[in-house]
């Protein structure tokens, strides 16, 4: 059995986070997961509020009210600092990363409105630089697609932004296909981004078919190893802003983020495994002594002095509901609270309605310390972060990677303040 200060079960942005943050500061640190996690399917822009019922314009003050009208909310464990701190120590994180100088831009006193991959507009608070370029309100809009890419349709997208009135837009769809393949995804235009060449081909095909100065709207597929200088490049070659547009999964832009956060991993002397099932834990005394996993047909026993519970929601399959409508987490088998009873309501009518089941997910006390029915502590050594967490509806709020960021980064400052504080009482006895 190998033995790490910090075992993070799952690879999204909150145990990734968390892996970092506790790795930055020299603990040992073990990240876990079946797979790459919820960062290839979304555009991981950080939302940190979007709608509190309406949409939101100044998402740090509307968070501070929505903690006083909702206490049991996880933004009510990091409060308005701790947000804002998270975001800063984000931003920071690809100033000298792989992927350096592409970087994150905005801040969390103002969203930002820009188009997703169907004309809706999205309020996000902090973004990829290429793609702030697309926010409403800056002028004429070219939307360009491809014809081989199936997920991005530029002209579904321009026809709801002019039904929404918030900017005149115009759609191309590009016969330009990387390498003549007849099925290709967002991925492998990102990969053929890369190549100065195919950004020349592209500039050749669009620069007389432009417009005044609109700015031209590309799917989010602008380069995955080098994507600033390819957004960059293209700026440059068309002489006026450029910028991306989310595209379905998977999501290039989550890539980045996922290769950037384990690369800063490796280089603080963490791990990321993936291909572990967890299985279950080791306890004693209330507290997990170790973890299990299967990986393949063996099994697997990480022992650890703290683990990170960021196996996320019910969508990714963090949460379960068994036949009899009773929750658990499928990692450590944590309580889930906030199930609706037997024959009561679980779901509205209407899609867009707060669901009963909406904000159901694990109940945790003020230092995110798992906690039962009852409300007494589960376990004194596991902390829980991100989507897992009970008590809010990131899809309604538009909160969702910021809430995973923020609860986080929490939970390695109080893993790490309490190895410190622990570590001190320890060697004053020594002393003593």
């Amino acid at each position: 059995m190998t033995h790490h200060d910090v075992v993070v079960v799952g690879t999204g942005v909150a145990g990734l986070t968390a892996a970092l943050r506790l790795a930055e500061d020299g603990a040992r640190v073990i990240v876990l997961a079946k797979g790459v996690g919820a960062t290839h399917l979304s555009p991981v822009t950080v939302d940190v509020l979007g709608y509190d019922p309406e949409r939101v314009a100044r998402p740090l003050e509307a968070v501070q009210r929505l903690i006083e009208q909702r206490p049991d909310h996880p933004y009510a464990l990091v409060g308005p600092e701790g947000i804002r701190a998270a975001v800063a120590w984000f931003k920071e994180r690809f100033a000298d990363g792989p992927l350096a100088p592409y970087a994150y831009t905005g801040d969390v006193e103002r969203n930002m409105l820009l188009p997703t991959a169907v004309g809706a507009l999205r309020p996000s608070a902090v973004v990829p630089e290429t793609m702030a370029g697309g926010e409403v309100g800056d002028g004429d809009v070219c939307v360009v697609g491809f014809r081989a890419l199936k997920d991005f349709h530029p002209l579904l997208l321009t026809d709801n932004l002019n039904r929404l009135g918030a900017v005149s837009a115009r759609g191309l769809e590009l016969d330009l296909t990387p390498e003549g393949r007849a099925d290709i995804n967002a991925l492998g235009f990102a990969r053929a981004f890369d190549d100065p060449g195919f950004r020349g081909q592209l500039t050749i095909r669009l620069a007389d078919r432009l417009r005044g100065d609109e700015r031209v709207a590309l799917p989010a597929v602008l380069g995955i190893a080098d994507p600033h200088h390819a957004w960059a490049d293209l700026q440059e070659r068309l002489g006026r802003p450029v910028f991306e547009v989310p595209t379905l999964p998977p999501s290039v832009p989550g890539m980045r983020v996922f290769a950037t956060l384990r690369e800063r991993l490796r280089r603080a002397g963490g791990r990321v495994v993936l291909n572990n099932v967890v299985t279950g834990a080791d306890r004693a005394a209330g507290r997990v002594t170790a973890v299990r996993a299967r990986v393949g047909l063996r099994d697997v026993v990480y022992g650890a002095d703290w683990v990170v519970a960021a196996t996320g929601g019910f969508a990714s399959g963090g949460l379960e509901l068994d036949s009899r409508w009773v929750g658990h987490e499928t990692a450590l088998g944590l309580p889930v609270s906030g199930i609706p009873a037997v024959g009561s309501d679980r779901f509205r009518a209407d899609y867009f309605d707060s669901h009963p089941m909406g904000r159901a997910g694990v109940a945790v006390d003020g230092d995110q310390r798992p906690v039962d029915a009852t409300g007494a502590q589960v376990f004194e050594n596991v902390l829980v972060a991100g989507a897992t967490l009970a008590g809010a509806e990131p899809w309604r709020e538009k909160s969702g990677d910021g809430l995973s960021l923020a609860t986080g980064h929490r939970a390695a400052e109080i893993i790490l303040a309490e190895s410190g504080a622990r570590a001190g009482a320890a060697a004053a006895g020594i002393g003593g």
